[in-house]
């Protein structure tokens, strides 16, 4: 649930049905960030990228330390650095045509809060007792803005790459996730959780990641879409209640695991309950917590049914078990909106759509839909005539593919 940092400007331009080529896409951006850092410092210098992320299935199961079945997508931060002798830093964002500049040793509260993600990345790879100096970097980024994708994270997934990678650190990557989310706690002041960051350095292309939030083990599971693709839809909208409905739901949450608790000693948390274990204790419960709880230990139950029918290949089961996610979201857990819904309710009945559900925290963001490659503009163009018909706006598209984690180019 990582917070989402305006990284492209040119995005909030994007035609609502224009869909990018990832292969000329990712050239076009690779070159600008490196002619950039040509044209301010003229001097050679290290490339690298890392991914934005989606979340297949297995949400607000994070921080209840359930499962999720996050996977790295072919939406970037590129990053061009060169190391100095000295401790000075020196950031250019083309997002924002800002510059930065800082001492590593020194600690500083003027940062606008797009640099507040390197500089805290900076700042935990010296807190772990790592050996670094000054550098100077641009990057930007092809993420779009406001859909979910974890821009930041990606953000900060580049820089430790690359800090790593150029003061020859030898850090581990579930260590450069750490890094990450600490620096997003730390100096964003986001108190998210590692999936985001973890997905961003683990990713592999073309699969997605099983992921044991409390034990952080994990397993890659091919993504086999054949003839189909993924596509996000974008409400373009995030309600205002989203934050305060996030802390209500965590706190509902562990309401029940102190209930459960009593009874089980055992259960530390949601992950260590099936949903008949909640269903028995129905009566022990608030309406509100019982929704909750019986909705957390199905979707963990879900991300383990995908995994299985990733591994036979059942796409469409995949599909049954987004549609069936959502509901569970709109319903149980709450965290939907009106434009979600009608997103995922036209999904249902358009042919060509295997499945499809609300993707992040809720109250507006995007959706997941997985759809036949043949009837894809036919799917976006009813998808958009329903939105606009109800609602008066249209949303965005964006195909994405599954790519590789964090590295150098």
């Amino acid at each position: 649930m990582g917070n989402e940092l305006r990284v492209w400007a040119m995005c909030t331009s994007i035609l609502t049905i224009t869909l990018y080529h990832s292969s000329t896409h990712y050239s076009m951006k690779e070159q600008h960030v490196k002619k950039v850092f040509a044209q301010k410092y003229n001097s050679p210098f290290r490339f690298f990228a890392a991914p934005g992320r989606i979340n297949l299935i297995g949400e607000h199961t994070d921080y209840n330390e359930g499962f999720v079945m996050p996977a790295a997508i072919d939406k970037r931060i590129y990053l061009a650095i060169a190391p100095r002798e000295t401790t000075e830093v020196e950031l250019f964002s083309i997002d924002f045509d800002e510059t930065v500049a800082f001492d590593i040793h020194q600690t500083t509260d003027r940062l606008p809060h797009w640099a507040k993600y390197p500089y805290g990345v900076v700042k935990e790879i010296l807190a772990a007792g790592h050996a670094v100096k000054g550098f100077k970097a641009v990057f930007g980024g092809d993420i779009p803005t406001g859909a979910g994708l974890s821009s930041s994270a990606a953000l900060e997934s580049a820089f430790a790459t690359a800090l790593n990678t150029v003061f020859n650190l030898s850090i581990n990557k579930l260590t450069l996730a750490s890094i990450g989310q600490l620096a997003e706690h730390n100096y964003a002041g986001v108190r998210c959780g590692i999936m985001d960051q973890f997905a961003s350095i683990h990713g592999k292309e073309n699969n997605v990641i099983q992921l044991d939030c409390r034990s952080l083990a994990f397993e890659h599971f091919p993504l086999e879409l054949h003839e189909h693709e993924l596509l996000l839809a974008d409400t373009r909208v995030k309600h205002s209640l989203a934050s305060s409905a996030y802390n209500q739901r965590r706190e509902e949450c562990e309401e029940g695991v102190t209930i459960l608790s009593k009874l089980q000693p055992g259960i530390k948390n949601l992950r260590d309950v099936n949903p008949e274990d909640v269903r028995k204790h129905k009566s022990l419960m608030s309406k509100e917590v019982f929704m909750r709880c019986e909705y957390v230990a199905e979707e963990n139950e879900r991300v383990k049914a995908t995994a299985r029918a990733l591994a036979k290949g059942e796409i469409d089961k995949v599909g049954q078990l987004l549609y069936a996610s959502h509901q569970g979201l709109k319903n149980k857990y709450q965290v939907s909106c009106r434009e979600l819904d009608l997103l995922v309710d036209t999904a249902l009945k358009t042919q060509g759509v295997l499945g499809a559900r609300m993707m992040g925290g809720g109250f507006g963001g995007c959706t997941l839909n997985i759809v036949e490659t043949s009837s894809m503009e036919k799917v976006i163009k009813i998808m958009t005539e329903s939105f606009q018909a109800e609602l008066g706006s249209e949303p965005a598209f964006y195909r994405v593919n599954i790519s590789g984690g964090a590295t150098e180019m």
